[in-house]
């Protein structure tokens, strides 16, 4: 596959209603996508960097450089068979794993769509629908917040996840399990937390959680380890799954239960196979988180959902709990069950609206592969 083009584009989108989490609140989504151009098909890829450096170091003007300076030239350089050869071939920069996955994933896009297959199935998924739950960030009241409960579970959602940091923890978990005993419900606290506060953390074990997301600060797996010894409740990894050794060594050393994996974070679909593949060596069960992506990246977590060892409800929800109007048609819909279906045509089973991509660009830079 000869890459022809890579073009980089900025776009702003308003979310419909805003999102908070103990990193802060946001009203709107500024987002980078990427799209190739190789053999006469267009694939696409979405890097999931922040607007600022609070998730994670990368952020969207440490993205675009790299992407820009270093990932799009190797690549426009190369002849490439698979999206699996990008992973090595982007192996000389360090890190920046949200700029990877945004060109590699574009990589993957295009190969399914040059080989007329469904990308669920290059991947090598098995499930003809995914299960899908819902992460509800921080409101402005319980209430709010017991209202949003509410209206996502008569759409059907099977999982409910709620945001929580100190002095929004507890006292929210009592309201929820007040109202609502059985629910399928877990909590994500991005870091918020320490050990120091492992008394605290244990209050939770009343409320009979699927999982306590990301408790402490991502490179402290070892600390993980040592809470998860403390408390009843299975801690889940985000943060600090990186790559497959994380994965593996966080199993080893028992820091968690079960690992959410998000494509986008840790650098594209052939890092997230092989953590996929440590996790159920170890019998342990992965889900698929999301980072409020376009339909462009909610493609992809659709198409990685499919893999066998997704055994938990994923945040892969629909287009219009974020958008009044996505990028993609037909838009992501959840059935009443609270699954979705999984397409067989080829490529992601979306098509990108163009025309609302470039409504919605303030930049956009192509690069070309050199010619003879």
């Amino acid at each position: 596959m000869k890459i022809e083009s890579v073009t980089l584009r900025e776009i702003q989108m308003p979310l419909v209603h805003f999102f908070e989490t103990s990193f802060g609140r946001i009203y709107s989504r500024c987002i980078l996508l990427v799209s190739i151009d190789a053999e006469g098909v267009r694939g696409w890829g979405e890097c999931v960097a922040g607007e600022d450096p609070y998730y994670s170091p990368e952020w969207i003007e440490t993205a675009w450089p790299t992407i820009r300076d270093y990932l799009a030239p190797a690549l426009l350089k190369a002849e490439v068979h698979s999206g699996r050869d990008c992973s090595a071939l982007f192996a000389r920069v360090r890190g920046h794993r949200m700029a990877k996955a945004a060109l590699e994933n574009a990589v993957w896009d295009a190969e399914a769509r040059l080989k007329r297959q469904p990308l669920w199935k290059l991947l090598g998924g098995t499930r003809r629908e995914i299960v899908c739950g819902v992460s509800i960030g921080i409101q402005d009241s319980p209430e709010q917040l017991l209202q949003k409960i509410e209206t996502e579970l008569a759409a059907g959602y099977r999982r409910i996840k709620v945001k929580v940091k100190p002095g929004w923890d507890v006292n929210i978990l009592e309201k929820i399990r007040a109202r609502w005993a059985d629910i399928v419900l877990s909590v994500d606290a991005n870091s918020a937390y320490t050990l120091d506060e492992v008394e605290h953390l244990r209050e939770f074990d009343a409320f009979r959680l699927l999982m306590i997301e990301q408790p402490l600060w991502d490179d402290e797996i070892y600390l993980h380890a040592r809470l998860q010894r403390s408390i009843e409740t299975a801690i889940c990894l985000d943060e600090s799954i990186h790559h497959a050794r994380a994965a593996n060594f966080a199993l080893e050393i028992g820091a968690c239960r079960i690992i959410n994996v998000k494509v986008g974070r840790v650098g594209g679909f052939t890092e997230a196979k092989k953590i996929h593949d440590v996790a159920l060596a170890h019998d342990v069960p992965v889900w698929c988180g999301g980072m409020l992506e376009s339909g462009v990246g909610r493609a992809h977590n659709i198409a990685l959902s499919t893999l066998e060892n997704f055994r938990l409800p994923g945040d892969v929800s629909a287009s219009k709990r974020y958008w009044k109007e996505d990028i993609i048609e037909p838009e992501v819909e959840v059935r009443s069950d609270g699954t979705i279906t999984i397409s067989d045509e080829a490529g992601t089973g979306y098509r990108v609206r163009e025309d609302l991509v470039e409504k919605f660009t303030v930049r956009k830079e192509t690069l070309l592969a050199e010619t003879a």
